[in-house]
Formats: structure tokens, sequence, C-alpha cells
């Protein structure tokens, strides 16, 4: 008895692809979703060409944001500063930015006179408490924003953690690193950044 539900279902799947395939348009058009038409040889676009028009670039201005830290303190951005950022976009449960954390330790410590590092944990995909812990257990004494509503990765058209986004004092975006770095790779960037 089961065997044979199997044997419907699985011919049910072959008979929406196949209806789907021949009438597809047809159907989207009787449900009352947009039919449109297909693009033309240059309007056709990726989602990764896309989201890599739209995103900050080095050598544009770093979109401007304020965001509530851990601290309960309002850190903002935008415009010139006092020191070059590096921005740090993670999630607790990323093990990527497990690996990296030590890493942005050292660097925030070794260069905290020259570089600003603000660590924001994008809470809209993780547990406060969760970014608590991570935030103990690896020790970090630099501001960590809490992007609860995900508005400030999205302005940064994040994809991956961790993000980091270099921006000089000028408010200018001088690097964007998606995924991990080896140390030596990450600080020869950071180095860069300040004309050391």
């Amino acid at each position: 008895m089961n065997r044979n539900r199997w044997i419907l279902a699985a011919l049910l799947v072959l008979l929406i692809a196949a209806v789907y395939d021949n009438y597809g348009n047809e159907l989207k058009t009787l449900l009352g979703f947009e039919n449109k038409s297909a693009p033309t040889a240059g309007e056709e676009q990726s989602v990764s060409a896309l989201v890599a028009k739209n995103a900050p670039k080095p050598g544009t201005k770093a979109p401007k944001f304020s965001l509530v830290g851990l601290d309960g303190q309002t850190y903002e951005v935008g415009g010139k500063r006092d020191k070059p950022l590096l921005v740090n976009f993670w999630a607790s449960w990323c093990d990527p930015c497990k690996e990296e954390a030590p890493d942005l330790v050292k660097m925030a410590d070794k260069y905290s006179d020259q570089l600003d590092v603000y660590a924001v944990n994008v809470t809209f995909y993780d547990k406060l408490e969760d970014a608590k812990g991570f935030v103990e257990n690896y020790g970090y004494k630099f501001p960590v924003l809490l992007d609860e509503k995900e508005e400030l990765y999205r302005k940064y058209n994040g994809i991956a953690f961790p993000t980091n986004v270099l921006i000089d004092a000028d408010g200018t975006i001088r690097d964007v690193i998606v995924g991990t770095l080896s140390p030596e790779e990450l600080e020869a960037k950071i180095k860069k950044l300040l004309n050391v």
C-alpha cells in the first residue's frame, strides 16, 4: 500500500512539472501573476551583477549609520573621522567568524592608537545572548554594535559572514573583505589603510 502512494506521488510531481513546463506562462497569467516578457540581450543581469552594482565599493563614501552597542552607547559613522575604521559584520554561529575573532582582537589591540574597530553583530540572524557569549569568550574590547533589523548589513549589501569593511579617516571605503584572511593578509590590508 505504501509503495503505491510513493509511485502516485512521483507521478503527480512529474505531471505538475510537465504541465508547468508546457503551460507555465499561461498558468501565471491565469493565476494573476505578472507575465513579463523576456529581457532583451542588453537588459539581462545576474543577481550577483545587481548586488555588485549596488554594493559600496572601494573609492566610494561609506554609507552613514547609527547603531547602539552592547555598552548602551550610540555609535555613528559617516563622513570624516579621527581615525580609520574597520567594520566587522559577524554572527555568533559563524565558524569563520570564530576563526577570525582572535586575529581581530590582536589587530585591534596592536593598532588601537591608529584604528577604530566596530564589530557589528547582525542580530537579525543571531540571538543576543549568543552574541554576548561570543564577545565574552573572545575578549572583544572594541565596540560591539547590534544590527537588530539587518538594516546596516543590507545597506552594505552584506552577502556572507564575516565581512570586513575598511574605511579611511575621510569616510571613504578602501577595501571590502568577504570571508576570512590569514592574520598576515589582514594586517597587510590594515597597514595599507593606515599608510604604515
